[in-house]
């Protein structure tokens, strides 16, 4: 076994107990704006702005810090077309059979249908891949812990980097989504985890009257 290599932890900022509240709740308040939409600009987006939210989604913690996880930034709009197509044609047949009645009903205050415009009208879609294994430059292949775990985290703090950076997104998961690879062109140890769909709101955009959940039905402290 490889004797692992640690450094002083010089990273780590406290602060004072009152600014620490602060920053909590300040954080809490702006996370709160933060709503999905479905209705997006085609306003460009300068792709530093998405480069720099990568290297932040980039840091999640992971499985043996295996990084199980790859980014695909789509902005040309032939391939936005064709990932439409792809995601609506398995759409309709969740629509229309797939899904059970009681999801249906769970999905209809929301008004989403197999319809997913948004898809080729967003400036940037980011495709998120876990991948299974990685293949080093030699052919051998590794295995990854903690795939689903560690992508999800990360995907959590890409969906906070782009709210940070004053856009707005959609998780959009169609399923099954391995026609991702094909369009994309991507090995077959990749699996496609979510679909993030980033831009500006469309102007004139609504979101459902939604409320989250009390902190006293999230959370038990024992």
């Amino acid at each position: 076994m490889n004797e692992s290599n640690f450094i002083p932890l010089r990273s780590y900022r406290e602060y004072p107990l009152q600014e620490m509240k602060d920053r909590a709740q300040a954080f809490r308040e702006d996370m709160q704006r933060r709503r999905t939409i479905r209705t997006f600009s085609n306003r460009p987006i300068p792709r530093k702005v998405i480069e720099e939210c990568l290297r932040t989604a980039g840091t999640a913690p992971n499985g043996a810090n295996m990084q199980p996880w790859h980014f695909v930034v789509v902005s040309d709009q032939d391939v936005k077309r064709e990932i439409r197509a792809g995601a609506e044609q398995e759409e309709r047949e969740f629509y229309s059979r797939r899904a059970s009645e009681e999801w249906l009903q769970a999905l209809a205050p929301l008004g989403t249908d197999w319809r997913k415009p948004f898809l080729e009208e967003a400036p940037y879609l980011i495709i998120l891949f876990g991948l299974r294994n990685t293949i080093l430059s030699d052919g051998k292949k590794i295995k990854n812990y903690y795939v689903t775990e560690s992508v999800g985290i990360a995907a959590g703090i890409l969906i906070t980097a782009v709210h940070n950076a004053g856009l707005a997104s959609l998780t959009h998961t169609p399923s099954p989504m391995a026609f991702l690879n094909k369009i994309l062109m991507r090995p077959s140890n990749e699996r496609p985890f979510l679909v993030l769909v980033v831009g500006y709101p469309l102007e004139g955009t609504t979101v459902p009257d939604i409320r989250k959940k009390p902190l006293e039905e999230i959370a038990t402290f024992i």
